[in-house]
């Protein structure tokens, strides 16, 4: 019998280790990779097929990423964006036999599940018939609810059940930089989007109706998408398009400016016609400049004839910081205080006079075209 004296040959014992020592090397690798291919194999199923699928694992990471869509967002809003046909009859003011109709073009926003529909009211002025066009081919009749001139806004209600509502957001905030799509039926051509960015933010307040008070916006308004809507990369309603802006010079070239009216503001409109069938708005009858010194608030710089500033005997100079328990901030906010504040109301305005602090009140009227604060 051969046998190996391991005492007796050391270099031969040396070679007999390092051999052992490899082959515990191997079995220890092996099985470490036995075990990591039984845990990918119940982790992905697609190592257990043989048809080769498992191999899109490594490619995925070279394919390109999906393209930046607002698809989504047209999909959630389309369907409540409706067209409107609103039908003049014009009667030749010479010849009172002679008539003629003409039809307008514009888009209207379904706000409620009830029927009411917002629109820009230069849309519907003067119509004897109102037709409404959804997405999906339906039709109706709309009636005037009522409409606000200022904000150029209408409501409109049709009897219908079902309709696709746009989607809402009551506490929503739009900021200059924020993307917003323009939806409405340009030229009778169809739902068309245009896409842009808010420029510029108004306020949602009653009190003005200049064009600071809008959402400007460079997405493209043209005719026939007066009154439709505009929403966010969610679909959420941000404004109700209203008009392009239009200098006194007809030679400049003006591109980009558009405007909508904000969201929080058309639907306060919206939920006034509904109530009273109207928009009443308080008024005061000052012109003022924000105060910012020991108080703030603002300082009367004027006061018109026959308002009810004058008559609660308001003062040019009058520091105003306070109405009822609002703190005051600025002119704009005490004014939208004002005009949303029911005609016939007192309110208490708290006042800083020759270093005197008084409690006056005033009794708010309506405010009519021929006002102005």
């Amino acid at each position: 019998m051969f046998c190996v004296n391991l005492q007796s040959n050391p270099y031969n014992n040396n070679i007999l280790l390092k051999l052992l020592k490899s082959l515990k090397y191997i079995i220890n690798s092996a099985s470490y990779g036995v075990v990591l291919a039984i845990v990918l194999l119940l982790l992905i199923p697609e190592l257990r097929e043989g048809n080769g699928s498992w191999w899109n694992i490594f490619e995925s990471s070279h394919q390109s990423s999906a393209p930046l869509s607002y698809a989504r967002a047209v999909q959630r809003a389309g369907p409540a964006v409706v067209n409107i046909y609103s039908t003049e009859i014009q009667t030749n003011p010479y010849n009172i036999r002679s008539q003629r109709e003409m039809t307008r073009l514009g888009s209207g926003v379904i706000m409620d599940a009830t029927g009411y529909l917002l629109t820009n009211y230069h849309v519907v002025e003067n119509a004897s018939l109102i037709r409404i066009l959804l997405q999906n081919g339906q039709q109706f009749d709309a009636e005037l609810i009522g409409y606000d001139r200022d904000t150029d806004l209408a409501v409109l209600k049709v009897n219908a059940l079902n309709l696709p509502v746009i989607p809402q957001k009551t506490d929503l905030t739009s900021l200059a930089g924020d993307i917003v799509l323009a939806i409405g039926n340009p030229f009778n051509l169809g739902q068309t989007v245009t896409q842009g960015i808010i420029s510029a933010t108004g306020r949602h307040g009653l009190s003005n109706t200049d064009y600071l008070e809008f959402l400007q916006m460079d997405a493209a308004i043209n005719e026939g998408n007066s009154g439709g809507a505009l929403v966010n990369t969610n679909g959420v309603l941000v404004g109700i398009n209203s008009r392009k802006f239009q200098d006194l010079n007809p030679q400049i070239d003006i591109q980009g400016i558009f405007f909508a009216v904000p969201y929080q503001l058309a639907y306060k409109i919206m939920k006034k016609i509904i109530e009273n069938g109207r928009v009443t708005r308080g008024w005061l009858g000052v012109n003022a400049r924000d105060y910012n010194g020991n108080v703030r608030g603002f300082v009367i710089e004027d006061i018109s004839p026959n308002s009810p500033a004058l008559k609660a005997k308001l003062a040019i100079g009058d520091i105003v910081y306070q109405i009822d328990n609002t703190p005051i901030k600025s002119i704009n906010q005490a004014l939208d205080i004002v005009a949303e504040t029911t005609p016939g109301t007192t309110l208490i305005f708290k006042v800083s006079r020759n270093k005197q602090q008084l409690d006056i009140p005033v009794a708010i009227v309506e405010k009519t075209s021929i006002y102005k604060d």
